[in-house]
């Protein structure tokens, strides 16, 4: 493995990318991986020109097992589609990492996020070990991961500031929801890019240096998201308030429940099936999501001046309309 090669990329190709999307995985009601659907709407994405992120926890990819995990990226990565894949390396044992690395090496993707080890709380020198053993093993360019709601632990300032020298460290996605937390990494790593991992901070982040997003929201609306980021990025004025509330509406329970819920009501989904634990159970009022929906619907069309929905077309779904309306045809 040449480092300096495997780090050109993200010098030429991966900063044309300032959205990524999470992408949620679709599953059958049996529980199993719904690979056509799976393909609509990566193809979806990447008619947009959105970044790919799999198996992150919007991908609920901890529910799933090596097998199942290396599947989706094989599948996605020989879709040919021209937009980039990252692929999401998260647990607590080392070893299993780095065999999974190792493995995705070998297919056609082009970034990995790196999440700190779950549970276990390491220390500056704990995190260093951790991170320069995964950076060591991928040959892509690769986007550090601070979330300390789902890692209990937040990564050091002192050791991403040594990160960022190795050359297959590109990035940090930062989902502390902390601005102080995004400065002291912006001042430390002027080196790395530096992306919201939270939809409605994007605005505020983007003032700040941010380089990008990556998104839950633009499963539900794609073309709304990259518009959205893209405004962030030129600094101009936004609906800051409509954009909040239709975040909340997309993490008013465990994410990815509502984000889900709303693409299966608008037909992109032909199931919102999820893994255990999660359950729709959590999600006790749809209207929130279907008010949201009108809202960043209403918003794309006045900026674009769009006069459709912003709905994927029931042909490019090839979804039956009788079998899955969208939401405004079951409100008609």
């Amino acid at each position: 493995m040449n480092p300096e090669t495997s780090n050109s990329l993200a010098n030429a190709t991966l900063p044309k990318f300032p959205l990524w999307t999470a992408l949620v995985t679709p599953f059958a009601e049996s529980g199993a991986i719904d690979f056509a659907c799976l393909s609509r709407i990566a193809r979806e994405q990447a008619a947009v020109g959105n970044g790919l992120l799999l198996l992150g926890s919007t991908g609920e990819a901890l529910a799933l097992n090596a097998e199942q995990q290396f599947g989706i990226v094989k599948y996605v990565a020989e879709l040919g589609l021209d937009v980039p894949i990252m692929v999401g390396v998260g647990g607590f044992q080392l070893m299993q990492q780095l065999e999974w690395i190792e493995r995705c090496n070998q297919l056609n993707i082009d970034a990995y996020l790196l999440g700190a080890p779950l549970y276990a709380k390491p220390g500056p020198v704990g995190q260093e070990q951790w991170f320069t053993a995964l950076l060591n093993a991928s040959n892509k360019p690769c986007m550090l991961y601070n979330v300390p709601s789902r890692s209990a632990v937040t990564l050091s300032v002192d050791t991403l500031a040594k990160l960022q020298n190795h050359p297959n460290c590109w990035a940090l996605k930062e989902a502390s929801g902390d601005i102080a937390q995004f400065n002291r990494y912006r001042q430390a790593c002027p080196k790395l890019a530096l992306f919201s991992g939270e939809d409605a901070m994007m605005p505020a982040l983007a003032k700040l240096g941010a380089a990008g997003l990556v998104s839950v929201a633009s499963n539900a609306w794609p073309s709304a998201t990259k518009l959205y980021v893209q405004q962030c990025l030129a600094h101009t004025e936004l609906d800051n308030a409509l954009w909040q509330q239709a975040v909340d509406a997309l993490f008013s329970v465990a994410n990815p429940i509502p984000v889900k819920v709303l693409m299966h009501e608008n037909g992109e989904l032909d199931s919102a099936a999820l893994q255990p634990p999660l359950t729709h159970f959590e999600l006790l009022d749809k209207q929130p999501l279907i008010e949201a929906n009108d809202a960043i619907d209403a918003w794309y069309r006045e900026q674009t001046q769009v006069t459709q929905p912003i709905q994927v077309t029931q042909q490019a779904r090839e979804i039956p309309l009788e079998k899955n309306e969208p939401l405004a045809k079951q409100r008609a």
